[in-house]
């Protein structure tokens, strides 16, 4: 089995093996049209040709015998740190439990480490148990937990972080004013990544407990519309974010 970077040739074998993957772990639970629906929605070949292909992608694949079996996609999004989000890790369930995943993990690792990042991130629902034993085992700490919507369905979603400086910041958050005046705050360690800059959390409250919205982290508007799969778009400037993806670790 090999690594290599991913290419635009490799875009329909890396949405089937995302396909069986999300199959094997979510079928018993979730219906084939939102699964279907998922696959449509995260992996538009042409969003994903352009993903592969970009610089600020780091999107290894897991090749046997000419096969791809296995992906990870991760990029840099900068907040008060360099982070680097782990956005998808799949592997066949056919190859899994040979190390496929603890190679793409480190693969990444090793290529986010290069680009400066001061700590690695990555996203797990809940119930997807192999997944967050997963990251424990590799050395990443539970920092965090929210609740997201798919399909108006509410799931639990685990933040896994490994920090890669000796450095813990303090969070900060700054206020902001909307069309009507009210004053919100910013939370620049909690974002989303968008087309164009990415969408910071915001709040009615310094203390980040009354929920406001997001900031357009592009223009800096506070317009921003959230749909029912959780698809973020500035009314502003037309930044985007594709819709809410179920977690970075389908092993």
């Amino acid at each position: 089995m090999d690594l290599r970077a991913a290419t635009p040739n490799d875009v329909e074998a890396i949405r089937s093996v995302a396909r069986t993957s999300m199959d094997d772990s979510y079928g018993h639970a979730v219906s084939e049209s939102v699964l279907s629906g998922s696959i449509d929605e995260w992996y538009d070949p042409s969003e994903l040709a352009a993903d592969v292909d970009s610089r600020r992608t780091v999107f290894p694949v897991a090749v046997d015998d000419g096969e791809v079996v296995g992906f990870a996609e991760s990029y840099v999004v900068d907040r008060r740190e360099r982070v680097g989000e782990i956005d998808w890790l799949h592997v066949h369930p056919d190859h899994r439990g040979a190390g496929i995943g603890h190679r793409l993990l480190a693969r990444v690792e090793e290529t986010l480490r290069d680009r400066d990042v001061d700590r690695i991130e990555g996203r797990v629902l809940a119930a997807n148990e192999s997944g967050t034993r997963f990251y424990e085992e590799e050395g990443y700490d539970h920092t965090g937990t929210e609740e997201i919507t798919i399909d108006r369905e509410t799931f639990r979603e685990l933040i896994y972080t490994k920090r890669l400086d000796e450095t813990h910041p303090t969070l900060e958050s700054e206020p902001y004013t909307d069309a009507d005046g009210e004053t919100v705050y910013v939370d620049f360690e909690d974002s989303e990544r968008g087309s164009t800059g990415p969408f910071f959390a915001a709040y009615r409250d310094p203390d980040h407990e009354d929920r406001y919205g997001y900031l357009c982290g592009n223009c800096e508007g506070l317009d921003v519309t959230v749909d029912t799969m959780d698809r973020l778009e500035c009314a502003d400037c037309g930044n985007r974010r594709k819709p809410t993806r179920w977690d970075a670790a389908y092993l």
